[in-house]
């Protein structure tokens, strides 16, 4: 029986890959990548010449069931994203569960994630969170706000730039004006930022100054006072 190695790559800044990483990356028999194009300049960067294939979330579901022969029939493969640990609003989740269900090992390197930096760079608890991802686009984008509209956790979202503003202005909208809110964009990049404030307050920010790049946003939650 093979083995899945869950591998964790940099989310921007190439110093964050670690020495394991690198080695289990040259001792897989196979990489799956989500783009082999992006994950080509990092094997080349740390010359690591195992095999890619293509998986994204376009293919995965039909790829799964040959992958997981692939293991049984003793391969080691390891799968990475084009940034940060796989699964996590990237794809991983269905060939890992197809893995655990199947009796085929598991191992999840630790490493690179953009949501903990945010997280602790926002100054808000962090005792305890809920990590909501990227918000759906249309339906079920207000049944979502308005259930999150009594989370009393710390709420964690990803942010496409084209889209910060419109989901700042329903921040204001469902959690209110004063509601505390972290941005944080380019995190271990040369122009990495992280704005806090009052919802209110970090949307004029950003309607002056457009955001760009990868952005994580987090959001108090409502306060049990």
């Amino acid at each position: 029986m093979g083995k899945l190695f869950i591998v964790p790559t940099p989310i921007g800044n190439l110093e964050d890959m670690t020495f394991r990483a690198i080695k289990v990356l040259k001792e897989v028999d196979l990489i799956l990548a989500e783009d082999t194009r992006t994950s080509g300049k990092l094997l080349k960067h740390f010359e690591i010449a195992t095999h890619m294939h293509s998986h994204h979330m376009h293919n995965e579901h039909k790829t799964v069931e040959n992958l997981v022969k692939r293991l049984q029939a003793g391969e080691t493969i390891a799968l990475i994203s084009d940034a940060g640990t796989p699964a996590i609003s990237d794809p991983g989740f269905l060939l890992t569960r197809a893995c655990v269900e199947n009796g085929i090992a598991v191992e999840c390197l630790p490493g690179a994630t953009a949501f903990v930096p945010a997280l602790v760079n926002s100054g808000l608890p962090n005792d305890k969170f809920v990590f909501e991802g990227f918000l759906p686009d249309k339906k079920g984008r207000q049944t979502r706000f308005l259930a999150l509209q009594e989370e009393y956790r710390t709420m964690i979202f990803y942010v496409s730039p084209h889209k910060l503003n419109k989901t700042l202005a329903e921040f204001v909208q469902y959690f209110g004006a004063d509601r505390p809110v972290s941005v944080s964009r380019e995190l271990s990049k040369l122009h990495e930022e992280t704005v806090r404030g009052t919802a209110e307050e970090v949307l004029k920010h950003f309607e002056v100054k457009p955001a760009k790049g990868e952005i994580v946003v987090v959001v108090g939650g409502k306060s049990l006072k």
